[in-house]
């Protein structure tokens, strides 16, 4: 056993004790899932690409760092780019969260870094397209960070045979909080003359208000989750700090998953096919608004539509998973997924009523195809290696869904069509069905030493 190796003290406790984890555990989804529906799948798409377009040339291009840029594609670029960075600081932040046992203060400074660069988004105003591109790159890449701890509790704070309706719950009580925000977003915004708000006032208090939120209700999960002190096996190599050793825990890593080529498999297949999922929901909203023709009002309903059927398609398709497995659940959501994306190339524009018929399908899959991913996932974990390893899956979850934004990003720039650009995500549904498919799990979890479910 190597210097780098790290032996867990405990997991999961009692029953009563790991309830009470579970519980402040689902908050930290019900804390940042409103910046994900409120900011990226809402409000900060259109209005930063209407800032954008305010700061833009006669041909409609700004010119960031001197390149050249449609306007249009502004907010895809910058999703991406916020993904690139986290990229950089996942992995060191999963090595070194397992090399200290110390995942809390580390889920603490992300998710408050987030909070507060998306709290600036009130100043959000003008042709200040820069520094909006700014913070959401912070904020974007705190989230990841973030949730690269947070994912990282679940085989700790739960059984095997215990994750799937865990993980559900969790993404449950994210769209539920969703959901309620969303509510009160529509009606600031559809009654800001009445508070006495320009329509641009009222967007940038409701960016600003998922900062708020999602400070307010980390508070919850950083009372209720506890660290597990973890230890190393050998002594410290003389003169390695916590980055040193975090940096060289990752190269141990990348070994050590070389190992597990099956979970390997898994994580291809659900970089390709999440890569879409994360680049539908980013997008929907400039889709709507630039290429369908519908106001705020829809979109935010529409949202808002999405986030209760996801609840119930999150704890469904748990259900489903309890009868069919895991494995094939996904499998049939990534078909449903395919058909969506046809539905809404060929979707007419001015057609709220069939937006709504969208999102509805959306919402019945979105919740469930991710939660249970998750889920799948922590059954192919080496024990003592959760961290680092969801730090590989968050990467694949968030990091690396840099390729979805800019495929949609480089299509609009290419042709000035929204329907060429959502349309080419299809690819990333098919090609991920198809390795999902080839994925042994029974194999992959007996492979990484971890008890297997009667139902995967």
């Amino acid at each position: 056993m190597t210097a780098d190796t790290i032996e867990p003290e405990e997991y999961a406790a009692g029953p009563a004790e790991r309830r009470r984890e579970q519980r402040g555990w689902y908050f930290y989804d019900f804390a940042c899932s409103v910046y994900s529906t409120s900011v990226i799948t809402v409000f900060l798409g259109p209005y930063l690409t209407s800032v954008a377009r305010a700061a833009a040339d006669a041909e409609g291009f700004v010119h960031p760092l001197g390149i050249p840029v449609r306007a249009g594609s502004l907010f895809a670029y910058t999703v991406s780019a916020s993904l690139v960075v986290a990229i950089l600081a996942m992995p060191l932040v999963g090595a070194v969260a397992d090399r200290t046992g110390r995942k809390k203060p580390l889920l603490a400074a992300s998710a408050y870094l987030g909070a507060t660069a998306t709290a600036g988004m009130f100043f959000l105003a003008g042709d200040r397209y820069l520094l909006g591109a700014f913070l959401l790159i912070v904020a974007n890449a705190s989230l990841s960070v973030s949730m690269v701890l947070y994912n990282a509790y679940l085989p700790q704070i739960a059984e095997p045979d215990e994750r799937d309706a865990v993980s559900s719950r969790g993404w449950a009580f994210g769209y539920t909080s969703g959901a309620l925000v969303l509510v009160l977003n529509l009606v600031l915004y559809s009654g800001h003359d009445s508070f006495g708000l320009t329509e641009g006032e009222a967007v940038r208090v409701c960016l600003a208000s998922a900062g708020v939120w999602w400070g307010a209700f980390t508070l919850v999960p950083l009372r209720r989750l506890r660290d597990r002190r973890a230890r190393p096996a050998g002594a410290e190599r003389p003169g390695e700090g916590a980055v040193g050793s975090g940096w060289g825990q990752l190269r141990a890593t990348l070994r050590d998953m070389r190992r597990h080529p099956l979970t390997l498999s898994f994580l291809l297949a659900y970089l390709i096919y999440n890569d879409g999922v994360q680049t539908v929901i980013s997008q929907a909203s400039i889709y709507g608004s630039e290429e369908l023709d519908l106001d705020q009002t829809t979109l935010i309903t529409a949202v808002l539509l999405v986030q209760v059927l996801a609840v119930a398609g999150a704890l469904g398709m748990g259900r489903l998973a309890r009868s069919y497995g895991a494995k094939k659940t996904i499998l049939g959501s990534l078909a449903v997924w395919t058909l969506i994306l046809a539905a809404g190339y060929f979707l007419p524009a001015g057609s709220p009523v069939l937006f709504y018929f969208l999102a509805a399908a959306i919402g019945l899959v979105l919740g469930g195809s991710q939660a249970l991913s998750r889920s799948l996932f922590s059954h192919l974990v080496p024990r003592g290696k959760e961290a680092e390893y969801f730090s590989a899956y968050e990467m694949s979850d968030r990091g690396l869904s840099w390729l979805g934004p800019l495929v949609f990003g480089l299509a609009y720039q290419l042709t000035g069509s929204y329907r060429d650009a959502i349309i080419s995500l299809v690819i990333f549904f098919a090609v991920g069905f198809t390795l999902l498919a080839r994925v042994p799990v029974r194999r992959a979890v007996e492979a990484a030493g971890n008890a297997i479910p009667e139902r995967i």
